[in-house]
């Protein structure tokens, strides 16, 4: 079975970007796509828990995005560069995105905040990231938090005015250089409700990457090489989720990245292990869901890796045609944007 690329595409106006999150999280437009007849119907993200029944389980990923973009200058020359921090590799290592990489040679040295952070280029890596080594007085956390900001999308031109509307409300473990858009929409009133419905909630740990943003180039989709991303699933989390699905109930997902960290730890018959460990899966039409009933999402990019998840999940008709209803009634599309509950 070949897949295209371009099978996957389709023409989105500029201007239904989302730039800016809403005021209130959960007043997001919310699509309703049934995943087995490819019906659609228009709700508000506040009426979520009208879909969900009791015996439900909700999984959520409590990543927390660190504000892992630096502004700073070179030593000596002051010119700009900017460094994203994409995985700590020891202390006070981390394996980072510069620009210009080329200026930043091994051996460059770099200040931020008036020096109140140094770093120096330790190696060129394969791919053209950059080991570099940090130093500074404190803790790390607080100078970040101090001098950091939101690595925002490339299609995200506006500047965020509160870094917390780009973390969820349940955010807890910091490794994350991108949010879990999905769970943007909650808000600690809304999971309160659910649970009152008698409804599970569970967290799941995905630091997401920014290969999530990467976009595919080869025409046949087998040929992609996926990113990496490290997962973590409690032993509580996974006997939930297990306890659900032998009670016959339904398992219903909270964004892209806790779909891929429970089919990443279930084995093949469905049993979700607990543990933590780097997944690559790839999910796209023709995958068989060890565990996820339904998903909750937002709208992806044309050709993306997520929009062929949720494609896997629908059938890649149904989706286009969902995403083509959106464009006609004028959704959000994107990291701020608007929902879809696939169920």
């Amino acid at each position: 079975m070949e897949l295209k690329k371009s099978d996957f595409y389709f023409d989105l106006p500029q201007e239904l970007i989302a730039q800016d999150p809403l005021e209130d999280r959960s007043a997001s437009r919310l699509l309703h796509l049934d995943k087995l007849t490819g019906a659609v119907d228009h709700h508000i993200f506040k009426e979520v828990p009208t879909f969900l029944k009791p015996g439900d389980c909700l999984v959520l990923n409590n990543t927390k995005v660190i504000p892992a973009r630096l502004l700073g200058e070179r030593e000596g020359t002051g010119g700009h560069v900017e460094v994203l921090l994409l995985t700590r590799k020891e202390s006070d290592v981390w394996e980072t995105l510069v620009k210009p990489g080329k200026k930043c040679k091994p051996g460059t040295r770099l200040t931020f905040g008036d020096g109140l952070l140094k770093a120096e280029v330790l190696e060129t890596l394969e791919d053209g990231n950059r080991r570099i080594k940090f130093f500074y007085d404190g803790i790390w956390e607080e100078v970040l938090d101090r001098l950091g900001e939101m690595p925002l999308p490339p299609y995200i031109t506006h500047k965020l005015k509160d870094k917390n509307r780009y973390q969820t409300v349940y955010a807890k473990y910091e490794g994350s250089a991108a949010a879990p858009t999905a769970g943007l929409h909650f808000t600690k009133e809304l999971l309160a409700d659910i649970e009152k419905q008698g409804i599970k909630i569970v967290y799941v740990t995905l630091h997401v990457g920014l290969g999530t943003f990467r976009p595919v180039k080869e025409e046949n989709v087998l040929d992609h090489h996926m990113h990496s991303e490290w997962y973590q699933v409690t032993p509580e989390a996974a006997k939930t989720i297990n306890d659900t699905k032998a009670a016959g109930e339904r398992v219903i997902c909270v964004g892209t990245t806790s779909c891929r960290t429970i089919e990443s730890a279930a084995d093949e018959n469905g049993a979700v292990k607990a543990g933590s460990g780097d997944t690559q899966i790839f999910i796209y039409p023709g995958y068989r869901f060890k565990v996820l009933d339904g998903l909750i999402t937002n709208f992806h990019l044309p050709e993306s890796t997520l929009v062929m998840l949720v494609s896997a999940l629908a059938g890649r008709e149904h989706v286009l045609a969902a995403y083509q209803e959106a464009i006609k009634e004028r959704y959000r599309f994107f990291s701020f944007g608007d929902a879809m509950i696939i169920i």
